[in-house]
């Protein structure tokens, strides 16, 4: 199985037998069920979609709140309306994340760059600004990449080979190594 969707819950510890404290993020994986299954003859590449969190009232083209789409070596093993469940996870040691980070809105570049303040007293009128920002007449113009305020947060956070503490198969409750980026109740993708 490539992966599976689930809805974070929130952070915890776990302690071990020896008295080690792990923090974990608990992520509850409800069984997903196959949505479309894309062959290579119809498609192009081998693939299913997932779907997540089924609406309590359901349209014609929307089933569900989540979908993910997850590439497979074969799709002979996957039929349309099949269920999948944290099962699949048992033998899995170290998972990669995929969610949305937690948006902050319009940010200074005190915020969102780190820069330091300017000095507080004494006339100053550099206390949270960027300061000088272009260059001579020569470009003439602000250089692109140059960092600025502007948005911030609701960015895609891949995380790598995170550790699999352990499997609550009764509850679909997975707990996964240190933090994942979101808010509790958001959309986690997790790949095997």
């Amino acid at each position: 199985m490539p992966g599976i969707i689930g809805k974070k819950l929130g952070m915890s510890q776990v302690i071990q037998d020896d008295g080690c404290v792990i923090p974990v993020t608990f992520v509850q994986c409800e069984p997903n069920e196959v949505v479309y299954v894309k062959t290579e003859d119809k498609d192009g590449y081998p693939a299913i979609v997932l779907g997540f969190d089924a609406y309590k009232n359901p349209s014609k083209n929307k089933k569900f709140k989540a979908l993910k789409e997850f590439r497979v070596e074969s799709t002979g093993d996957y039929k349309k309306g099949q269920k999948i469940t944290l099962d699949s996870l048992k033998e899995v040691e170290e998972v990669t994340i995929v969610s949305t980070s937690k948006g902050k809105g319009y940010q200074g570049v005190i915020k969102r760059h780190k820069f330091s303040r300017g000095p507080e007293s004494h006339g100053s009128h550099h206390h949270r600004e960027p300061g000088s920002i272009g260059t001579c007449a020569k470009p003439g113009r602000v250089l692109k990449g140059k960092k600025m305020p502007g948005h911030m947060g609701i960015d895609t956070v891949t995380l790598k080979k995170r550790p699999v503490v352990t499997i609550v198969a009764k509850d679909n409750v997975v707990a996964i190594k240190g933090p994942i980026p979101g808010a509790n109740n958001g959309y986690v993708y997790i790949k095997f």
